[in-house]
């Protein structure tokens, strides 16, 4: 089942529940999704309805991180709940230990020698990651690499 029709029917379950916080995070990923392919005048397919989801999930993110600055935990809580969602339908992210063996490769094939060579690397590195690491943790990984 892709994600979209996991999207429908958790959204039914949420609906027959009376979860009304997964079904209002749902619908917002649902309506985020039909945005996405109203203004590029496109069907998404799989890879990129997790696309939408991921993007959803990274502003999440940002909105706790701003959230806590501000000194606002009534906000916190229900951005981590709408993340929590989010991710429950994105694929299982990599660590960084996962992602050093792939770093270290694409170094070596570019012939990358130092922090110069990042844009290189990463160039090469992300499509090879795309959707399944975070780009400021791939990146911390091949500038810990590239330093030493």
């Amino acid at each position: 089942m892709d994600v979209r029709e996991q999207l429908k029917s958790d959204l039914v379950t949420a609906m027959r529940q009376g979860d009304s916080d997964k079904r209002n995070t749902i619908r917002m990923l649902l309506a985020a999704v039909q945005q996405v392919e109203i203004d590029d005048r496109i069907e998404l397919d799989n890879d990129g309805v997790v696309a939408v989801i991921a993007k959803q999930a990274k502003q999440r993110r940002e909105s706790i991180k701003d959230a806590e600055t501000a000194g606002r935990p009534d906000l916190v809580e229900g951005e981590q709940m709408e993340l929590a969602f989010c991710e429950s339908y994105l694929p299982q992210m990599m660590t960084a230990e996962e992602i050093t063996p792939i770093a270290e490769q694409v170094i070596s094939d570019v012939g990358a020698t130092g922090m110069q060579d990042t844009g290189r690397v990463m160039g090469q590195l992300m499509p090879q990651l795309k959707g399944r690491a975070d780009g400021g943790l791939v990146s911390s990984v091949v500038r810990s690499l590239l330093q030493s």
